[in-house]
């Protein structure tokens, strides 16, 4: 039986990432990296397919948790009949791009507790079972390219392919355990005291923590904000600085339903919101690596730009299914890559051309290339605009003229034209101006429903679409413009379940999948950000912490939240829920966030 996300803690060190339920068990782990095979894959099935788990023996205890205070260290405790323990699972970092270690620290803090572990290894995604050979440091295991070394002093005990051990803590005891892997071929290394490289661990994070800049918002909402921010330090790829949409593949958006994806890849439209998330926060170092892997990334022929990326820049993803995993409560298939890499989406020309020119309103440090690729995308964008695609959310149906899509092309050639201006930049600027008032004619013209008065999704449609919610964010017309103020009146009449939105109904849009989804969390913070930018602050706030009581008592989110089952759905944690929690709170702030930072085109806060 699977367990609901809103149990699960994450860890990582930025190469990789774990997912810690309460009872104990790590049931998802890939190694070395986020899109490597996961070693432990009972997320998407069961005990069978490979966890880790440390708890106590006796079932029934009570459990909390948290996290140590501005860390990424998650801390268990065990109350039992017989005592009280805390469990401490934490990566520590690494400055070698294979070197991952999985520490995990059983400390007595009353009476004595009978703890019992279980080690199943299943390598290349739950279905190797590996060769295990006992050690004088525990043991080791191999599978093909992959090695694990388990490091403990409890004695250890092979039962059904699980290696298993029983042992007391008492007061003031600590019984550490370190899985660390390796490439097969290589000499384990060394592992350290694992005490002195929790301490570090927490000093780090603490370090980390105290740069995010929060002065003039709610006090209240600074936790939440600085747990997002070290979710999304979780979610970046150290080596490259790209940042993966989530740690997980398949987690579905309907329990029991086919819309299941790989999100262990790094999306170009989630990068302008990424790069206001940072800036604003105040951590610089961390947008501008986003920008250089953003650069890296799109290098090449212009009309070669994909909506995805792999955590290095790779273009292909192949998506193929995993039959020997059920999937999470039986949501099949299982993929593993995303096709929706070879689809065309115009909106991300707008995004990377708006995140370059973001980055260089902040002061960033200064790239001729960049201005030479902006030139170079927009080229083929001056024709590619008129087509149809598949729009923000990668319908699988058939291609459309997505109102959004074409807003993100006018986006691209307003800030053209912005860079040319403010920072003396050479271009032909008067047929991108041009071309940026054909667009907004060809909008106001085709995407929108003078009946209704509101945007729709697709010109010749009228579904409607919360991508639509950007249309003052970016600054194409204003907030108190009619149209704008019938587009949310009316996605909020046809798209609101429960407070909460989709990002479009099923229902009315043809997305050639079948079934449903929940609600998605990204897009309600749009809306929230709209109520601000329309001087709705009481509705702006009642929204904002609706969505904060949508996140576990750890203070994370997925990607949507099924309003039936009062349950979170979709891949978790998800960056864009967290990029979307944390530029609404600067947008609630005194000091103003993106909503108005993108409208008006200022710059982040410095």
């Amino acid at each position: 039986m699977s367990k609901p996300l809103e149990d699960y803690g994450l860890i990582g060190n930025m190469l990789s990432a774990a997912l810690v339920a309460r009872d104990g068990s790590i049931d998802w782990l890939c190694l070395p990296h986020f899109d490597s095979p996961a070693c432990f894959a009972a997320l998407l099935g069961d005990e069978r397919h490979g966890r880790w788990r440390i708890a106590p023996g006796q079932a029934g205890g009570r459990v909390a948790r948290r996290y140590l205070p501005d860390t990424a260290v998650l801390e268990t405790r065990h109350e039992t009949a017989t005592g009280v323990v805390r469990v401490y699972d934490f990566m520590p970092l690494s400055d070698e791009e294979e070197r991952v270690d999985v520490v995990r620290i059983v400390r007595g803090e009353s009476g004595r507790v009978d703890m019992h572990m279980e080690l199943t290894l299943r390598f290349n995604n739950g279905q190797a079972v590996p060769w295990v050979r006992r050690r004088d440091y525990g043991l080791s295991a191999i599978a093909g390219p992959d090695a694990v070394e388990l490091h403990t002093a409890v004695a250890l005990e092979g039962r059904d392919m699980t290696s298993v051990a029983d042992f007391t803590v008492q007061e003031g005891q600590t019984v550490p355990f370190t899985l660390s892997y390796h490439r097969s071929h290589r000499t384990p290394h060394f592992v350290p005291d694992r005490l002195e490289s929790m301490d570090r661990t927490i000093a780090w994070w603490h370090e980390w923590a105290k740069r995010c800049r929060w002065e003039n918002g709610p006090g209240a909402h600074r936790d939440a904000v600085v747990r997002s921010l070290i979710t999304l330090k979780l979610l970046t790829f150290q080596p490259t600085g790209g940042i993966v949409a989530a740690p997980t593949t398949s987690l579905p958006e309907q329990l029991g339903g086919s819309r299941n994806w790989d999100y262990r890849h790094c999306w170009l439209r989630d990068s302008a919101l990424t790069l206001y998330a940072l800036l604003n926060a105040g951590y610089r170092e961390e947008a501008e690596a986003w920008r250089q892997w953003l650069l890296r990334a799109a290098a090449g022929h212009p009309n070669q730009l994909q909506i995805m990326y792999g955590i290095a820049g790779e273009r292909w993803l192949p998506e193929h299914e995993v039959p020997w995993l059920p999937g999470y409560e039986g949501s099949l298939p299982v993929r593993l890559g995303n096709a929706a890499a070879g689809q065309m989406q115009l909106d991300v020309y707008g995004e990377l051309i708006e995140t370059l020119h973001t980055a260089r309103e902040a002061d960033l440090a200064p790239l001729a290339e960049a201005w030479r690729l902006q030139k170079v995308l927009l080229k083929p964008l001056e024709d590619l605009w008129r087509e149809p695609d598949h729009g923000i959310w990668e319908m699988r149906g058939p291609r459309r003229a997505f109102t959004h899509s074409r807003l993100m092309c006018w986006v691209a050639m307003d800030r053209m034209v912005k860079s040319c201006e403010r920072f003396k930049l050479e271009g032909p600027v008067e047929r991108w101006r041009g071309l940026a008032a054909e667009i907004r004619a060809d909008i106001c013209a085709n995407g929108y429903d003078s009946a209704r008065n509101t945007f729709v999704q697709y010109y010749g449609g009228a579904a409607l679409d919360a991508s639509l919610l950007l249309i003052p964010q970016v600054g194409f017309l204003p907030a108190d413009d009619p149209r704008v103020v019938g587009t949310v009146q009316a996605i909020t009449r046809e798209l609101l379940r429960d407070g909460l939105l989709l990002r479009y109904s099923t229902e009315q849009s043809d997305d050639g999948l079948p079934g449903e989804e929940g609600v998605f969390l990204a897009c309600s913070f749009w809306l929230a950000d709209a109520y601000i930018m329309q001087g709705r602050l009481d509705d702006a706030n009642r929204l904002f912490d609706h969505l904060l009581s949508l996140r576990n008592d750890l203070g994370l989110l997925a990607e949507e939240y099924d309003v039936v089952r009062r349950r979170l759905v979709g891949n978790f944690p998800q960056g864009f829920s967290h990029i979307g929690l944390v530029n609404t709170a600067y947008n609630l702030s005194a000091a103003g966030g993106p909503a108005r930072q993108r409208s008006s085109r200022e710059a982040p806060h410095d």
